[in-house]
């Protein structure tokens, strides 16, 4: 028998775009109510797009929100829905001014109760403390002969809070309203930590989450139910609209089972983090195209297949700008590249634009290694202004966090990057699932066998390989993953077992190459730790890990 049928909301809505997110919102409505829906939820902040950061302070935008949720209540009314009881995250402001991160239920055209968020994030990527005021009260409301707590995102996070003050007290559903940035693995530890949660309350938990891009923030959606014995009941897959339609049973009948569908591989969740991160990036911002460079390297051939499948190969445009050290191999895999993914393929030389800058300013060494790369970005700049492209940038984090990239070149300029939280190692990972999975489907694979295989080099001077100036990348990650994203010091590094040459080089090249992270283009979030809001540190520091 059932009680109620809900429809859980995966959607993407656009930081600030209230009257867009308005729309998707009441459409989304419509059809959850065609479908036979008594309740609709909603991800958290859904009216406004979520992080808003300091808009939230802004008093135009704080009645735009208003308006924004009243519009939606008096239009369902009007058009008929009014008995569709409405849950969805927004701006709330307090009688003082304070703004909360809100959930508010419509019902007959008007709001019926508001639920502010108890447990703000300050740490990673959150500071929510520093613009939201936190809420206390607890929030039931009925929808038929159940009731139904709801809590939002952090607060099953935190124990204690809200979801202590609704044990005990009858509900029939725990309902989790999300907007939970994707992280490799972090899937698993939500579902076990929503089991434990719907267990505290005995209940069944529903938790619906946001997905899509949103700078360097990328929210996967996962939407899911799991009964109050742990049970999987239903879910959504991941980066892609759903609309998740799962029966809430009357008293005493047994659980329901909605749609379920397989998890995806860690490397597909993670490539299409990265897909999802570029692809709204480039439509959110009002670009239509992007113009790389295109080296024959695994970064390069990566990214671009990367956004040839974000916005299309027709809209990509792949620049080779070979040197005099350029090889003949690394030019053909650049061309192979752009034939299969159907990008516009240019060749534009840089030797003579070197030349006449030597001839004014004569460099050697390392100078002159940099000039090349550095007129590299200067062309894909000049294309980007005359034509309209986004520039993105197809550096790893492995170069990033050690600085092995030129500032201002062909590898760390424009806009957006799509590998900036993925190591080297991960990038040929990525590229053999993504070829495979072309393989799987018939299709000519993206990327060429070549770019995959070839020891990887800048070709800057005659023979250079990467290896010339770092250590192995599986050796180099491994260190990496332990001092930047678990902060072990010099110590502990040794206590694990490494050399402490290899050790003391890659500490000295991360900590002198904050300036250069500091100036990088925004990147998608796919680890625990990414450079930007998840780690910061002072440019200008001296301290450096003790060596005895």
């Amino acid at each position: 028998m059932v009680n109620a049928r809900i429809a859980l909301a995966q959607v993407n809505p656009c930081v600030g775009d209230i009257a867009g997110n308005t729309a998707l919102v009441l459409d989304t409505c419509r059809a959850a109510h065609a479908q036979g829906a008594s309740v609709i939820a909603f991800p958290e902040m859904v009216v406004t797009g979520y992080p808003i950061e300091d808009l939230a302070l802004r008093e135009s935008f704080q009645r735009a929100a208003a308006a924004a949720v009243e519009q939606i209540a008096a239009t369902l009314a009007a058009e008929g829905h009014g008995d569709l009881m409405v849950i969805l995250g927004t701006l709330g402001v307090s009688r003082s001014g304070l703004p909360f991160n809100q959930a508010v239920v419509l019902s007959g055209g008007a709001v019926t109760a508001r639920y502010n968020k108890h447990h703000l994030p300050n740490y990673g990527v959150f500071d929510e403390r520093r613009i939201f005021a936190a809420g206390e009260d607890a929030c039931i409301v009925s929808a038929g002969d159940s009731r139904i707590g709801i809590v939002i995102c952090e607060d099953i996070w935190q124990d204690g809070g809200p979801v202590a003050q609704l044990t005990g007290s009858g509900i029939d559903l725990l309902l989790v309203l999300n907007g939970s940035p994707f992280e490799e693995g972090k899937g698993r530890v939500r579902t076990e930590l929503a089991r434990r949660r719907a267990a505290e309350v005995g209940a069944p938990l529903a938790y619906v989450n946001l997905w899509g891009g949103q700078d360097d923030l990328v929210f996967d959606g996962h939407t899911f139910v799991v009964g109050a014995d742990g049970t999987w009941l239903a879910n959504a897959p991941g980066f892609e609209d759903a609309l998740l339609m799962w029966d809430l049973p009357a008293a005493g009948a047994p659980a329901s089972r909605g749609d379920v569908v397989d998890f995806a591989s860690d490397d597909e969740q993670v490539y299409r983090a990265c897909v999802t991160g570029l692809r709204d990036y480039v439509r959110k911002n009002g670009f239509r195209s992007i113009v790389l460079g295109v080296s024959g390297g695994i970064d390069s051939a990566l990214t671009a297949a990367i956004a040839a499948d974000a916005i299309g190969g027709e809209n990509v445009v792949g620049v080779s700008m070979p040197s005099s050290f350029s090889s003949q191999h690394s030019r053909d895999d650049a061309a192979d590249l752009c034939a299969r993914i159907g990008a516009d393929y240019r060749v534009q030389p840089i030797a003579p634009l070197v030349e006449a800058f030597q001839a004014q300013l004569p460099l050697d060494g390392v100078a002159e290694e940099n000039l090349q790369a550095r007129l590299r970005g200067v062309i894909l700049m000049g294309v980007s202004n005359a034509e309209g492209h986004l520039v993105i940038a197809p550096g790893n984090k492995s170069e990033l966090a050690t600085g092995y990239a030129t500032i201002y070149d062909a590898g760390s300029i424009g806009g957006f990057a799509p590998l900036k939280d993925v190591d080297k190692t991960r990038v040929w990972d990525l590229a053999r699932w993504r070829n495979a999975l072309a393989a799987s489907r018939g299709e000519t694979p993206p990327i060429p066998e070549n770019s995959i295989t070839k020891p990887p080099s800048a070709e800057l001077r005659p023979g250079q390989t990467d290896q010339d100036s770092l250590p192995p990348y599986e050796l180099l990650d491994e260190v990496l993953d332990a001092y930047v994203e678990h902060a072990e010091g010099r110590a502990e590094l040794l206590a694990r077992g490494f050399d402490p040459a290899v050790v003391d080089r890659v500490l000295a090249l991360v900590d002198r190459a904050e300036w250069k992270r500091r100036q990088y283009p925004l990147g998608p979030k796919v680890t625990a730790l990414a450079f930007g809001r998840d780690r910061r540190l002072p440019v200008t520091n001296r301290w450096r890990e003790p060596s005895q």
